[in-house]
């Protein structure tokens, strides 16, 4: 295999393999990701792609609602150029075979929480992302791009004029570790759920991308702000699987373990508030009851309409011997998508020349404080050509950094006792950097999660790579909700539960040199 490319892409979610497909036409391109090709956090989405195709809609509109979602703190060039480029993003993906589903003739809309009209595109119901994922993959195995499958990347390589030059990567399958090198390395690694005890997330979600890139010297940003869907199936033995924002859309009811609607007592839109708000919701309803789930309504509706709308919901949980036309779905919250991540521009350059990133693992700022559902699909369509002009302009820009923060360790006084753990992350995560938090909580997270760092399980150990990196992020979500006092989004702290002016900005971290 050839160990030299013009473009190394870190992922197989439609951010990586969008990039990919339109990168092939300016030079050798190869694909690396840690598990097969399929397997990605794009396959689970549900809702849909939005997009102001509508004739009621507007790529103003639809700026306005992505604003509103972000409290304050949208980057505006990033979600303008995200809204008024949607259509022509959606006519990229058609021309590359995506089908999407329609009514009577034309793409049929459908409603999502926090959007005032139907844009969003769906396609096999509630199966978008598997569908966007299929087209894509086939299109890419059919292509020129070296696919290398099983391959964990665990270093980015900077060379001696600190341009990202190559990556470091194990392959599973042989137990080798090779050398890649690239004239641009684009990270497209995807999202962080499985740092949390509940998640909506494949296994393959557990953010070494972000920590890749922090430990080569990139700047993150927002780490503080990880979205959790509201309604997530919960049923011992069963997996946290999603249940569409969308089945709200087509007019779910939430209703708490008495049977009784709830929402309107949160919020003028009810069950179609912004996501953090029903989220915080759905907690503080469970908590009210001492239960471990709230219900999902859609008895109400048509029967042929579910089945037609959402049959992957319907199929899975009937699978669990809930039929949703009769029966009410036990839902909770999960973790579900990482709204903080790298810094990168609008051109999609990070803050190391030569390093690109595009998707989930990236933070232009574009959602703010609280992402704007199936804004997430889009983008990584969107910015990712925008990703690509700029290696062929290659013209560095990279994204303006006005100041940061560095992370010291809180080293403990002795080395813990502990085995470190993805399950033990996990309960600290989602115990004190859930969607409630306070600086007792976050301080112990922060505590706990740098005394097991020190252990020597995770020092120089190749295999427990992804576990070092996982506990990295980690902390550094911690250390990020530690220092924005205030509640914003989705971020809330308990200890500081208005959102303050004084916050109106964005927390920038770096690695210590």
């Amino acid at each position: 295999m050839n160990s030299h490319y013009d473009y190394i892409a870190i992922g197989s979610g439609i951010a990586g393999l969008h990039a990919s497909l339109l990168a092939k036409e300016y030079g050798s391109v190869l694909l690396l990701t840690k598990e097969s090709i399929e397997e990605c956090n794009t396959l689970y989405a549900q809702g849909g792609i939005a997009a102001a195709i509508g004739p009621e809609d507007s790529p103003e509109l639809h700026f306005k609602d992505t604003l509103e979602a972000g409290v304050g703190i949208c980057n505006i060039e990033a979600a303008a150029l995200l809204t008024s480029d949607g259509p022509n993003a959606i006519r990229e993906l058609i021309k590359l075979g995506m089908v999407f589903d329609t009514v009577h003739g034309s793409i049929a809309l459908g409603q999502e929480a926090a959007h005032r009209v139907p844009r969003i595109l769906h396609a096999g119901g509630d199966a978008t992302g598997a569908h966007i994922e299929t087209t894509l993959s086939n299109l890419s195995k059919k292509s020129k791009i070296q696919i290398q499958e099983h391959s964990l990347v665990t270093k980015i390589l900077i060379n001696e004029h600190g341009r990202a030059d190559g990556v470091e990567v194990f392959d599973k399958t042989t137990n080798q570790t090779n050398i890649f090198h690239g004239k641009h390395i684009i990270l497209a690694s995807g999202g962080a759920g499985q740092l949390f005890k509940y998640t909506t997330n494949p296994k393959v979600a557990t953010g070494e991308g972000v920590a890749l890139a922090f430990i080569a010297g990139a700047a993150v940003m927002d780490m503080e702000f990880y979205q959790f869907h509201p309604t997530a199936l919960h049923l011992n033995g069963a997996p946290h699987f999603l249940i569409s924002e969308a089945v709200r859309g087509e007019g779910g009811i939430l209703r708490d373990p008495k049977g009784i609607p709830f929402m309107k007592n949160y919020h003028e839109l009810a069950d179609l508030a912004p996501r953090d708000v029903v989220a915080r919701a759905v907690s503080t309803e469970m908590h009210k009851y001492n239960s471990e789930n709230v219900y999902l309504d859609t008895t109400h509706l048509a029967s042929k309409k579910i089945v037609t709308r959402f049959p992957n919901i319907y199929k899975t949980c009937l699978e669990y011997g809930i039929d949703i036309t009769k029966d009410l779905i036990p839902v909770t919250s999960a973790a579900h998508y990482m709204i903080g991540g790298v810094l990168i521009n609008t051109r999609g350059e990070t803050s190391i020349p030569g390093l690109y990133a595009c998707g989930e693992v990236t933070c232009s700022g574009l959602h703010g404080a609280n992402r704007l559902a199936s804004n997430s699909l889009l983008e990584t369509v969107v910015f990712g050509r925008r990703l690509i002009q700029a290696t062929i302009e290659d013209k560095w820009q990279g994204p303006e950094i006005s100041n940061f923060r560095t992370i010291p360790n809180r080293k403990s006084l002795k080395n813990s006792e502990d085995t470190p753990t993805l399950e033990k992350l996990q309960a600290i995560m989602w115990n004190n950097v859930g969607i409630s938090r306070n600086y007792i909580g976050l301080i112990e997270a922060a505590v706990k999660i740098n005394e097991l760092e020190q252990h020597e399980r995770l020092r120089d150990i190749q295999k427990n790579k992804t576990l070092q990196h996982t506990y990295l992020l980690g902390r550094l979500m911690a250390e990020s909700a530690l220092i924005r006092t205030e509640s914003r989004g989705a971020h809330y702290r308990t200890d500081f539960p208005a959102t303050s002016s004084d916050w109106n900005n964005h927390i920038v971290l770096k690695a210590d040199s």
